[in-house]
This record gives C-alpha cells, structure tokens and sequence, in this order.
C-alpha cells in the first residue's frame, strides 16, 4: 500500500471510528481539502505552461539596460514659448548616486519599502492586495518599482490578467540583469509625474523650482505621491488631496525608519511653496507635431538625439486665439446637438470617506479636456446636479446649466442616456462663473491662418482635441470645398470676358428623362429660391448654385478645370464637369489657404512654410530660410483678375453670405467666401485682409449632415471673425489700389477691353438653358445633387 493509500485510509479509518453525528463534517472537510489541492495543482501547472510559453517570447530589456536619455527635439513659437519636446520630455537625467535619500526613500516608503529584499516580485504585497481585493470594494495595487518599469516601458495600462503575467515576467528578467541601484534609477528618471515633468529631478523644478538636491522631507513626500495619478495628486491643481497623501507618505516614511520622529514633525507642518507658473500653456500640439515630422524628415531618428531647437513662424499669442476661437465655434455647435449620454457610469461606495478617493480613480479614465471638466455625479434630478470634479471641487449646476442634457435629467427619459448618481459627466464653466452640463463633440474643425506675402503661418489648430485624435484636419483632411470653390470658377470666367456686371439668370435647370437618362432632375439653390436675372457680382455674394452653373457651362469644365490649378489645385481632385461649380472636389484647408492668398497678394503663388530658424543643442544655426520677396516669375494670376476678385469677395462680406465679417470687425478690407457642401456636410468659410488669410472647417471625419440650418456663413465665419478681431487689432485699414488695366464705370470694375460693353452681358436669359454635355458629366450633376 502506498503512502497515499495508506493517508487516505487512516482518514477514513479516523473518520469511520467518530460518533454518527460528527463523522460527516470530517469527511467533507477532508473532500474539500482533496479538491483544493488538485485546484492547486491545476493553478501550478497553468501557471507553469504560461511561464514556459511567455517567457521565451519576453521583448529585450536593452532600453533598460543601456539606459541613456536622449537630448530632445524642441519645438518652440516665434516669440520663443516652448510648444512641445520629442525625445526627453522635461527630464532632467540624474544619477542615482545623486538623487538624495530623502528623494529615494520617500518613493520607496509609499511604492516598494520591499524594494531591497524581494526580487522584482512582492510576494507577500501580492497576497495582501489578494486578500484585500475579497474584503473591499476597491483593488489595491501589489506592483513593485520594477513591475512599474516594466510596465512604463514595454506593456500597455490595460487591466488584464495575461498583461499581469508579463509585468512579472519582465520584472524579474530586469532584476536579473540589472543591479537594485540601476533599477531604482531608471525609475526615478523616467516616471511622468505630471506638469508635462518625466523624472523626480524636472518635478523638483516645476514644482518647487529648486534643483532635486535641496529637497526637503515634506517636499520629497510630496512629489513622491505623484506616480500613481498624476493629476489627481497634482498640489497645484488639487492641493487637498494631494496634502492628505503627502502626510500618509511623511508617516510611511517614519514607520519605515527613513527619518526620525523629529523630521517627521517638522515635515508635517512644513508650509510647502510653489513655483508660479512662468507661462501659460500654448495648445499647438498639431503644429507641433507638424514641425516634429517635417524635422523627423530630415534627420531620421538623430531628430531626438540632436538636442535640435525648432523655430516656427507662428506666435503663441496668436496660436491661442485661434485654439480658443476654433473650440467656441465647436462648442456653441455641440449646444444645439441632442445629449448623447454620460460617458461612463461608477458605483459609489457608501462610506462617504471613501467617495473621494474611487472618484479620483475613476476620473484618470476622464482626464479633463481642457475647459471641458469631467466630474461625477453625486446627486442628479430635472432641477439639480451636484457633481464633483477631478479636483476635489463640488459644484452644483441649475438653471440654463441643466438644459443641455433636458433629455439626461428627464424623469421618464431613456436609462441609457440618463445622468444619476455615479454618471460621469463634462461640465464647462461660464464666464459669470456658472457651470453647464455639455459633452465631448463629435465634429471636428480646422483653422489655419498664413501670411499671403510670404506664406509664413501664423497659426494652426488641426481639430478639437489633439490627445483624442492627432488626425490633424489642416493638411490632411480631403474635403468638398462647397461654395468656398466658385471664386476660383468665377476668377476664369473674367478671363473669358465675364464682367461683375454680367447679367446672369438665376431661374431653375431643369433635366428631362431623356436628356439625363434618368428621372427628372432639379436643381435647387440652397435657400430653395430661385431670384431670376441678377449681376454675377449679386450671384456671388447671394451664393447662386444657378448662376454658378451657367457661368461654368459657359466658360468649360475643362478651362476651368486648368485655371484651377493655378491657385494650386490638383487637376484630378477637381473633375471637369458642372459639379465642379458647387465645389464638389476635394481640398485641404491648407491648400484653401494658400489659394485664397493668391487673390491677397495680387496674383502671386507662394508655398506655406512653418519652420523659420533650426539650431542645434549649442544655438548654432544648421537652417535659416529666407522669406521669398515677391516678383513676375512667381506670378500665376494677372493683377487685374486678383484685383476685381477682391472686390467681388468684398461684396460677400459686405452684403453677401458672410456681411457679418464687415458688421462685427468694423472695417471694409476684409473678403471671403462662405462654403456649404451638399446635405451640409461641411461648412467653410475663407477670407482675408492683405497681412493674413484664414480659412476654418467644420464637419464629421465620417461625413454626415450637419443640419438643416447649419451653414458656413452659421458655423465658420464667426470662428474667423473671432481670430481676425484680434490679428487686425491695430493693422490699418488698407484696401488695394486698382491695377493697370481696370477702369472703372458707373461704380463697376471691368477689364479695359471690356469696359465698352464687348464682354459678355448676359447668361441664360433663353428658356430652355444649354443641358450638359456627356453621359459622365450628367451622372455627376445628379450624383451631387440627389445623395
């Protein structure tokens, strides 16, 4: 008989030999014990496979152990403001050796006082946090320094168990090739800690501006609370409980024998004192990010190690105007857009000491999008909500505050979109200090703003949030121009002797059934009206569709189709066929930009350009460029065109689709174009005075309609307006004087050989207008007009 046999008969023959009544407890002790073990042993042998399988397919640790920082790529604003860092990120690479021990300890009391006895792996952490996770509500963490450096550098933050494994995997690799000095201090160096500083020495500065070794103990536990939620325990954003954790550390640090009780008193009651902030944060990400590429295009990879300085033409005070201009414009959209619903929904623990700290954990999954603050509700009802933000702040919100989200707060409305107690919510706060419920918008915009004389860009916002996507819309997105494209259609038609004065026929097109080899077609204006003969001057500003229609059969798809890419168009994004008249190819708002600078410089094309100076880590200037001066060779439009464009584009901001532009800014040099793509799925507006061009867009990236009521002249223009009214603030008024070769008669500006009534005087004043030309082209036209 076997060992085994033998135990398990002597349990048996022990449980047969008890009373009746207490055998049976034994026995199912003894049943649950057998199970527990095989349960263990099955845990064994899983884990066992996992190790065998994963840990062959572990990734090289070498950015771990050849640890070296890289000076980075630094992009700043004309006027010197820092705008973004690639490679190093505000981290000031500091020995161990010369990281003091007050800093070390403070890290270790709070985040591993285990450091130097386990070898990457806390066991005993693990099984506390284990049995913690059974008793409470809320997990608690069991990473070590070197699961936190293993994660940090080679896994994602997702919660999963497979992720889990690998940490420890890679944790203890780490530990066997590196020294616990070495460990430590890749982790003090490389941690991101908040304020955009990576690595305890850069948050020293930010945070204290002081250098790391002066460092006191109440200082040191302070930023030592920072790993673990950055913004939660930011002291300058969330000063109360960031302090709590501060003096649970100080504790820690005593309990650990890190300091004496005497340092212990005086770091609790040490007064901390922060650095002031030294600037106000610029959002350029997108052009950041722009010049970061256009410099990675260059250099490769040495781009980050250079300690290359990138000097851009815009200025940060510009750059935030228009960042602030875009996201109103988006906002006041997103105002009139039904409620979507909170973004996620938390439970809240009843013990109300422990309310604070899980919204804080849940909110890290919400980070605040600048003026758009995530908070959690604590109490919700048609009437109130009180919610608390990441910051610790309570706010309540009533009133106007609550009509946004009508359809959250109603007592009988959809429990999917419903805001209730634990709903995670956006709040923004308004310029009396009253806070609105609002959501994270769903479309999109782009505005971009350069020097028509020399093609320098003066700002640059590529969406609405850079962190949620990095598409950047400026130079990327292929849009329908809509209406903001005619100028460029009527730009040739002067060639072909049409003058502002040009009577056009804005009455209905109609195609029969056997002319388009379909169902009958109408075309239709946006307002649905049709005002019948106007001037093309009048046809223009009112934003015709007819008269834009004629005026393109006339002078020929395929002429037009070729004056096009004089302002810099490509040929095949722009079909030559009537569609063409209502914009329907595809531009970006850079090229938007650049083309409507043609008609502001008077005729002359000129590529945009960013970077205006690049100097190495010691200031030596490697590329400088300079400003084109303007000259014939790079003429691309007869003055006389650009200066009779001008004053059509005037009538538009005057009269027309966008006269709020003169209404709002006061002054008559500014000119443009609305633009209102088919079914509203974009809305432009282009514009200028002669220092500066701007163009904005707003649309979905999956395009879809805006509304009904939604129109460039609606969404774009006031976007533009805003950022004008301070890049004008203080340029004098200055209109262009009339070039050789214009005359003008009767208050109209016409070409000298068409001033005698020898160009063209009319349009489409027969019944039965010319119909289009080819299958293709007919197919087009209904395309557009019946999607």
């Amino acid at each position: 008989m076997s060992e085994t046999e033998g135990a398990g008969a002597s349990g048996r023959k022990a449980a047969s030999s008890l009373p009746g009544w207490a055998a049976w407890p034994l026995r199912a002790v003894l049943a649950l014990l057998g199970l527990a073990l095989a349960g263990f042993a099955a845990l064994l042998m899983t884990v066992a496979i996992a190790l065998a399988v994963a840990y062959p397919n572990l990734p090289e640790i070498g950015g771990i152990t050849d640890y070296r920082p890289k000076l980075p790529m630094r992009i700043f604003s004309a006027d010197g403001v820092l705008l973004g860092e690639y490679g190093e990120e505000r981290r000031n690479f500091t020995p161990i050796g010369e990281i003091p021990k007050v800093m070390q300890h403070a890290v270790l009391a709070i985040e591993d006082a285990r450091f130097y006895e386990h070898s990457g792996v806390d066991y005993k952490g693990v099984l506390r946090a284990g049995l913690a996770h059974l008793s409470e509500s809320r997990s608690q963490g069991a990473s070590t320094i070197t699961m936190q450096v293993a994660r940090n550098f080679y896994l994602s933050t997702e919660k999963t168990f497979t992720r889990k494994i690998y940490e420890v995997l890679l944790a203890l690799k780490i530990e066997s090739l590196l020294s616990k000095e070495q460990i430590l201090e890749v982790y003090m160096n490389q941690i991101f800690l908040g304020q955009r500083a990576y690595g305890f020495a850069a948050a020293s500065e930010i945070y204290f501006g002081k250098p790391l070794r002066d460092i006191t103990v109440a200082e040191a536990a302070m930023l030592a609370g920072l790993p673990k939620a950055p913004s939660a325990y930011n002291p300058i954003v969330n000063p109360k409980r960031a302090t709590e954790r501060q003096q649970y550390i100080i504790d820690r640090m005593l309990e650990n024998g890190f300091i004496t009780q005497e340092q212990h008193d005086a770091a609790k009651t040490q007064q901390l004192r922060y650095r002031a902030p030294s600037e106000v944060a610029v959002h350029a990400e997108y052009v950041a990010e722009l010049a970061r590429q256009l410099i990675f295009t260059q250099y490769g990879a040495e781009a980050y190690t250079r300690g290359l300085n990138v000097y851009l033409t815009l200025h940060s005070a510009e750059q935030m105007v228009a960042y602030r201009a875009l996201r109103k414009g988006i906002m006041d959209y997103e105002k009139r857009q039904v409620y979507r619903g909170p973004e996620a929904y938390i439970d809240l623990p009843g013990n109300l000491k422990d309310v604070d700290a899980r919204i804080a954990e849940a909110l890290q999954d919400h980070p605040d999008n600048d003026e758009l603050k995530a908070a959690v509700a604590l109490e919700a009802g048609p009437k109130k909500v009180v919610a608390v933000l990441a910051s610790g702040e309570s706010v309540t919100i009533t009133g106007e505050g609550l009509k946004p989200a009508t359809s959250g707060l109603a007592e009988k409305g959809n429990p999917k979109t419903a805001i209730r107690r634990g709903a995670v919510i956006r709040l923004i706060k308004g310029p009396k200090g009253d806070w609105s419920i609002t959501q994270q918008p769903e479309v999109e915009g782009a505005f971009v703003a350069l020097d028509p004389r020399t093609g320098a860009i003066r700002a640059l916002v590529g969406g609405f949030d850079f962190s949620k996507s990095s598409f950047n819309h400026v130079t990327q997105a292929w849009r329908q121009p809509g209406s903001s494209f005619k100028p460029f259609i009527y730009s040739a038609a002067l060639e072909k002797g049409f003058t502002p004065a040009t009577v056009i026929n804005d009455a209905p097109l109609f195609f029969d059934a056997d002319v388009t080899g379909s169902q009958p077609w109408e075309p239709k204006n946006y307002d649905g009206q049709f005002d019948g003969p106007m001037s093309l001057r009048r046809g223009l500003a009112k934003s015709k569709n007819m008269i834009s229609i004629r005026i393109l059969q006339a002078v020929g798809p395929a002429y037009a189709q070729e004056w096009a890419t004089r302002f810099g168009f490509e040929a095949e994004k722009h079909p030559a066929y009537l569609t063409m008249a209502l914009g329907a190819g595809s531009v970006t708002p850079l090229q938007m930009a650049s083309a409507y600078g043609v008609f502001a410089n008077g005729g002359y094309a000129v590529n945009p350009f960013l970077v205006s100076r690049l100097t190495d880590s010691k200031g030596r200037v490697l590329n400088e460029p300079k400003p084109p001066v303007l000259d014939e060779s790079m003429r691309v439009l007869d003055a006389r065109n650009a200066f009779v464009m001008t004053s059509l584009l005037q009538e538009v901001t005057r009269s027309g689709t966008a006269a709020r532009a003169q209404g709002t800014l006061k002054r008559p040099d500014v000119y443009g174009k609305t633009g209102t793509t088919n079914d509203s799925n974009d809305a432009w507006f282009a514009g200028w005075q002669k220092e500066v061009v701007g163009v904005v867009w707003l649309g979905y990236d999956q395009p879809r309609k805006l509304g009904d009521r939604e129109t460039g002249g609606g969404l774009s223009l006031p976007v533009w307006i805003d950022y004008m009214s301070v890049a004008l603030k203080g340029v004098p008024v200055s209109e262009p004087a009339p070039p050789p070769g214009v005359v003008n008669v009767g208050g109209e500006w016409y070409y000298d050989e068409y001033a005698n009534g020898s160009g063209v005087s009319s349009l489409g004043m027969e019944e039965a207008p010319e119909a289009p030309r080819n299958d293709e082209e007919r197919k087009s036209i209904l395309d557009l007009f019946n999607r």
